[in-house]
């Protein structure tokens, strides 16, 4: 198995854990030298914040595991493409990679709504592309609304 593969299954596991807590199943980890160096998802229900989102939890871990906000050399699995804060987020942290599942069509801010990452002039490029287990990705997210609406 590829490590593309290895981490983005991290991810899932992460999104899994905001399904079974009733949150957006979005789920991302941090890596640098191979290493996961900081997990989240989704908890904007739990803590009532708006910005407690998977990419942002996990940038905010590894940020604390490195005592560093600069995350340079870093990459960021994440299960569904970023929303423009948290692209915004990638930039801000340094992050030198972020790799997502599936495409977020409503509130992608990294290739569906928004190009964030695009934008000339920022002071730190970050690199970005489609990741394995979109399908998987996708399902859960599916899932997920569709049980929100037979409630």
């Amino acid at each position: 198995m590829d490590l593309d593969t290895i981490f983005m299954r991290q991810a899932l596991f992460e999104a899994e854990k905001a399904f079974k807590e009733g949150e957006v199943p979005i789920g991302a980890v941090v890596v640098l030298n191979g290493k996961i160096i900081g997990r989240g998802h989704n908890r904007t229900e739990a803590l009532h914040d708006a910005t407690a989102h998977a990419e942002i939890i996990a940038i905010t871990a590894a940020s604390n595991y490195l005592k560093n906000w600069r995350l340079n050399g870093a990459k960021l699995y994440t299960t569904v493409e970023p929303c423009i804060m948290c692209a915004g987020a990638l930039v801000l942290s340094r992050i030198e990679e972020v790799i997502y599942a599936t495409e977020d069509l409503k509130f992608g801010g990294i290739v569906s709504k928004a190009h964030i990452l695009d934008i000339e002039g920022l002071n730190h490029k970050v690199r970005y592309r489609k990741g394995p287990l979109g399908d998987e990705s996708a399902l859960l997210l599916k899932e997920f609304f569709r049980k929100k609406r037979v409630k």
